[in-house]
């Protein structure tokens, strides 16, 4: 009887660990966070158009012009201010952060200053 007893509890037991549904994998572990990488460089072309831009820096220490996605969620500043794809110029530096999604670079931040002021003349006594 014991036996029995043993046995219809072991049974049920099985059945109900085959029964229960999977949980699902926790959420993020399943995917991975794409890692956001960065490339300082200056502004060669911007395309608001085809929203893309193209900056010129170095990897590695070898110059290269790279191309990256801008797209709603790009975030564009300039100091504190907010700016938009309208306001970047050829020249100006940059700091990009970028996620490759696929072969494509996807700027998340845009981080904007102007191009380098030119150094000033001093003065000369001469020409006074």
């Amino acid at each position: 009887m014991l036996t029995l007893v043993a046995s219809f509890f072991s049974a049920a037991a099985q059945q109900k660990t085959a029964t229960e549904p999977q949980k699902p994998a926790a959420p993020g572990l399943a995917q991975e966070n794409p890692q956001v990488e960065k490339f300082f460089g200056t502004i060669e072309k911007v395309d608001e158009t085809g929203k893309m831009i193209a900056l010129k820096g170095k990897v590695k220490k070898e110059e290269k012009t790279l191309t990256f996605v801008i797209d709603d969620k790009t975030k564009i500043t300039r100091g504190k201010a907010e700016q938009k794809v309208a306001n970047l110029k050829p020249g100006m530096t940059a700091l990009v952060e970028y996620q490759m999604e696929g072969n494509r670079m996807t700027a998340t931040a845009i981080k904007v200053s102007g191009p380098k002021a030119p150094a000033k003349k001093k003065a000369d006594p001469k020409e006074n």
